[in-house]
């Protein structure tokens, strides 16, 4: 697990939410030359879930290997 944070006043501060319970004890590695940025889950993006109501697509895996299987015209 990558967590981005900043150090501010002697307290590291994430920038974004983190799934750990209260009083976890974790160890941080500082990479000073480069920021990283990890992509975003699918899960995190807007369009995520947007056939649910669709009877006939039955997942999202489902539904590109359908797109791929299909006949190209």
């Amino acid at each position: 697990m990558v967590i981005e944070a900043k150090y501010e006043n002697g307290v590291f501060r994430p920038l974004g939410k983190i799934k750990l319970k209260e009083g976890t004890v974790v160890e941080i590695h500082v990479n000073r030359g480069r920021t990283v940025r990890k992509a975003l889950s699918i899960r995190e993006l807007g369009f995520a879930g947007m056939w649910a109501d669709r009877a006939d697509i039955k997942d999202g895996v489902s539904y590109v290997n359908s797109l791929r299987d299909s006949p190209r015209a």
